[in-house]
């Protein structure tokens, strides 16, 4: 395309929201660099003219934090700044009437699935050919792999299947030629991402193939940490465990959001299981899956919960001792089952509720690094951060999880994994120093 200066067009591409939005936005840049159209990801330098912004639309602090970089982005095109911004993600395709009619300045706008309608603003073609070709974001060492898009569940809070649309599961073959590309560009850690692992497989296996899947990544070669994401509880495989016991690459670590404890709350959120039914399911991943990182993630303030229902939680977390755990406050979304109920807990409640939840699992969590004093890990070098080396073990998945802050005088390559003996604990952190 044209742009009214004379300069070669360079995009810059912003990324709000999950991870799930990152590989979008990952894509993305491999299709307009596959096109010999230059790309950056969300650069400061301001040396480009045209900025797309992939947004999110989950909850109202992520609504607002993209709303605002539309309106920072069209500020500076209005300025000269930049000839073009183009909105697509989450947010775009939820809200598009409306934010049409309230931003008018912004050139077009697209929905999750639209790549190829992004692409011809570019006078680019999608190259369907590009299976796995990524623009990577993060640092080359480790990189998400979205096995899935869209979700079949009708969770009462949850507005990503009117986003994402109904679940939809990556051949296994695809997938692993994706991973053996990232490998070849120097990733040793796959990060599984959909907004249901557990579901994969069902529309095009007809089963459910995660632990199927497992095992073919885990033949991939150079391939050393497999982690899984957001695993719905109700109906989980159990085989999945088997896989990750018996396969050394694939991380003893998983990420289960519960998003409550009560029953009460568990049925109004339509979550499809009881606490007992969570009790049997963790103790029978712990039976095993020795030793395993659970990480779960909860919700606070979802209309109808009383204090009993905050008692019932804490009392969960306090019996089960989780590995990690994030809690949001409920968001009242539009078009949701739960947008018939009343909203009936103000915001700064809410928040009380979360915090007091979260100071539970802080001493939970202080208590479970103690006990890591004295053990030696594996650890993978991060970054080096105010001359100081960060890391992570494989129970830690990046910026959510616990880092290790690495003692040493060597230098050592990011993305190389040592041996590190843990020597100080913190409520999320750990310290160490290498062990030869």
């Amino acid at each position: 395309m044209k742009a009214r200066t004379l300069k070669k067009d360079k995009v810059n591409i912003i990324t709000l929201g999950c991870s799930k939005n990152l590989v979008d936005s990952e894509v993305l840049s491999g299709q307009l660099l596959a096109n010999e159209i230059d790309v950056v990801h969300e650069s400061g330098k301001l040396d480009h003219n045209i900025v797309v912004v992939n947004t999110c639309g989950f909850i109202d602090k992520a609504k607002e934090e993209s709303i605002n970089t539309i309106l920072d982005q069209v500020s500076l095109k209005k300025k000269g700044r930049l000839d073009k911004v183009y909105v697509t993600g989450c947010l775009s395709e939820r809200y598009r009437g409306d934010l049409e009619a309230e931003i008018p300045e912004v050139d077009a706008w697209f929905g999750t699935l639209e790549l190829p309608l992004i692409l011809k603003q570019f006078d680019a073609d999608y190259k369907a050919e590009l299976l796995g070709e990524r623009m990577l974001s993060t640092p080359k060492h480790y990189a998400y792999l979205k096995i899935s898009e869209g979700c079949n569940r009708t969770c009462g809070f949850c507005a990503i299947p009117l986003m994402r649309g109904k679940h939809v599961s990556r051949s296994m073959d695809d997938l692993v030629t994706e991973a053996e590309s990232l490998v070849k560009k120097g990733v040793k850690e796959v990060m599984l991402i959909a907004q249901e692992l557990t579901y994969y497989g069902l529309d095009i296996y007809k089963k459910r193939a995660l632990g199927d899947l497992m095992n073919r990544l885990a033949d991939v070669k150079g391939l050393e940490w497999i982690r899984l994401h957001y695993a719905y509880p109700h109906k989980f495989p159990l085989e999945v465990l088997d896989v990750m016991r018996d396969r050394p690459n694939i991380c003893n670590y998983l990420d289960m959001p519960l998003q409550h404890a009560s029953n009460n709350m568990l049925q109004a959120m339509r979550r499809q299981i009881t606490r007992p039914e969570m009790e049997d399911l963790i103790a029978a991943v712990r039976e095993k899956v020795p030793g395993i990182c659970l990480r779960t993630t909860l919700i606070a303030g979802y209309p109808g919960e009383t204090l009993d229902d905050v008692e019932e939680l804490k009392a969960f977390l306090q019996a089960q001792r989780f590995d990690r755990v994030g809690i949001f406050s409920y968001s009242h979304e539009e078009n949701t089952p739960a947008y018939d109920m009343e909203d009936n807990i103000p915001s700064a409640e809410k928040e009380r509720r979360a915090q007091e939840i979260m100071e539970v699992q802080q001493e939970i969590s202080y208590e479970k690094n103690q006990e890591k004093i004295g053990n030696t890990y594996k650890v993978i070098v991060d970054k080096k951060e105010a001359g100081r080396y960060l890391g992570r073990t494989e129970f830690d998945s990046v910026e959510v999880d616990n880092e290790v802050v690495i003692t040493t005088n060597k230098k050592l390559p990011i993305g190389d994994f040592v041996n590190v003996k843990i020597t100080k604990a913190y409520d999320y952190d750990l310290e160490g120093e290498i062990v030869e």
